[in-house]
């Protein structure tokens, strides 16, 4: 059996090999890899599409194995399983705690801050723009999330830039 996947690499040297080298030791074969180093996403990381054969529980093997190393899969067979989200908050962020606004998005489960970029205007009310992974299915949850949290601090949101 053949199983298609989209995996987000970080661009350093060496990163590929460690992910392709368990594959033969846990009984799947490779068949294809495009590694296409000029495209990176907003974190510096690339995409690398594989296509691998074996036995299924083999190919579940290697689906483990690159949990286990912290392997973010984007696609498998087609399907996403990633997500991208965006938000913007404006106000008072840095007064009103941004380590507490970033660790109540972060403590949800499948969802991680990927960017914080933060414009500040002296003591003006200052915008954040948050780029955020998450599972798919799980959108309404980063923004019910940090719908509560604005309310909380009194910050503006505007969701999916």
């Amino acid at each position: 059996m053949r199983m298609d996947l989209v995996l987000e690499l970080l661009d350093v040297p060496g990163q590929l090999v460690s992910v392709l080298k368990p594959i033969s030791g846990l009984g799947a074969n490779l068949v294809t890899v495009i590694h296409k180093r000029d495209i990176k996403n907003e974190k510096g990381r690339i995409p690398v599409q594989l296509t691998i054969e074996g036995e299924r529980k083999n190919l579940n093997r290697v689906i483990d194995k690159f949990n286990e190393l912290g392997v973010s899969i984007l696609e498998m067979d087609g399907v996403v399983r990633k997500e991208k989200v965006s938000t913007i908050l404006i106000g008072h962020i840095v007064d009103k705690d941004i380590r507490d606004t970033m660790d109540r998005i972060n403590e949800l489960d499948g969802i991680y801050i990927v960017g914080f970029d933060i414009k500040l205007d002296g003591e003006a009310k200052s915008s954040a723009l948050i780029n955020i992974e998450t599972d798919v299915g799980k959108k309404q949850v980063v923004f019910d999330r940090i719908n509560e949290i604005a309310v909380e601090k009194d910050l503006l949101v505007i969701n999916e830039v």
